[in-house]
């Protein structure tokens, strides 16, 4: 059997696992350990699985895949210590992970997809378009890894790296899951945070599924006009209608929104700007993240001093708006979304 044919384990939930052990004739009690090893003791491989039947293992072995993710390439930050990992995929492909130290502990962000097709202008992961989705599996793999290599357990989960998570939604909603899963990752999913650029069917479907995860919209601009100049999704879901979505999230799950909102000299900074958007969220539970614009070769968009950033927060303070200006993370070390796998792509020649 290929690689290829081989199952996933690590994407399977307790419930699936159990029902694949009956299937093969084995009994149902197996599942509920091979799933502790994967995702309690976080085997990397079945022989570790030193409870189970010799010949359970060696079937295991046979039929099924523990995704194994190799760091091609560690970058550290030397102002704050954060992490950039570049991952080599079973594949073939590459993702960008990043590992971030604050006060209060680890703070792991991942990729979702394989590039994006989102179009996004600013930004270095849609360049090339979206290879593939990954699979749960694939991600939760991510968040493994780092903390293996950083030797700590990883506290809090951003899904905000390489690609849109609202694309990519059965993998999206199974790696929720088994994170959450008591007996599983045992993350609580207050502790999770999934960006999304407003898809807005998937953004109503995700408040239905009785995950309390903190949602994030990457909405950079305060008005239609303007958002379709810098994201093209904004032509297929308005911003009204993505704002209808984010409000309906909000009354369904009771979670506080996120606006990501990317600062961009001459795009979206002015007084006007500021004005227009504490009008678009006026009456919201919400915070604003103000986020310095990161240069992209391929890109023309430049960011603002800090004295046009600290101008606009203020504008919007003064509307009883709650906002920030986020802490620039691993700038030395292109810390941005995409930048580190672009580069080895180039340098690769692919």
């Amino acid at each position: 059997m290929s690689d290829a044919d081989r199952i996933p384990v690590l994407s399977l939930t307790l419930g699936e696992l159990e029902q694949w052990m009956e299937q093969t004739g084995q009994k149902k009690f197996r599942a509920r350990q091979i799933y502790e090893w994967l995702h309690v003791r976080h085997a990397r491989s079945f022989d570790e699985m030193t409870n189970l039947p010799k010949a359970l293992r060696e079937e295991l072995a046979a039929k099924c895949r523990i995704p194994a993710l190799d760091a091609v390439e560690v970058l550290t930050s030397q102002t704050d210590g954060t992490q950039k990992f570049l991952f080599a995929l079973e594949d073939g492909n590459v993702i960008e992970s990043v590992l971030m130290r604050y006060h209060y502990g680890l703070s792991a962000c991942i990729s979702s997809q394989v590039g994006c097709r989102m179009g996004c202008r600013f930004c270095a992961s849609t360049i090339g378009g979206c290879i593939r989705n990954l699979s749960a599996g694939e991600m939760i793999g991510q968040v493994r890894k780092m903390a293996e290599i950083a030797g700590e357990r990883i506290g809090h989960v951003v899904i905000m790296g390489s690609g849109e998570p609202l694309d990519n939604y059965e993998n999206l909603v199974r790696f929720l899951r088994i994170m959450g899963d008591p007996d599983g990752e045992r993350l609580s999913l207050r502790d999770i945070t999934v960006s999304t650029c407003g898809i807005v069917p998937n953004i109503r479907r995700l408040a239905g599924e009785d995950l309390p995860v903190t949602l994030a919209l990457s909405l950079h601009a305060p008005s239609q006009e303007k958002r379709l100049r810098l994201m093209p999704i904004a032509k297929k879901y308005p911003l009204a209608d993505v704002m209808d979505a984010m409000r309906d999230y909000y009354e369904r799950t009771g979670r506080r929104i996120t606006f990501e909102y990317s600062c961009v000299e001459g795009e979206n900074t002015s007084p006007q700007d500021a004005q227009m958007l504490a009008d678009l969220v006026q009456g919201m539970n919400c915070h604003i993240n103000l986020i310095p614009v990161n240069p992209v070769t391929e890109r023309s968009y430049a960011r603002p001093d800090r004295q046009g950033m600290e101008a606009f927060r203020r504008k919007l303070e003064k509307r009883g708006i709650s906002v920030t200006i986020r802490r620039e993370m691993g700038r030395d070390i292109n810390g941005a979304c995409g930048q580190l796998r672009r580069s080895y792509l180039n340098s690769s020649g692919d």
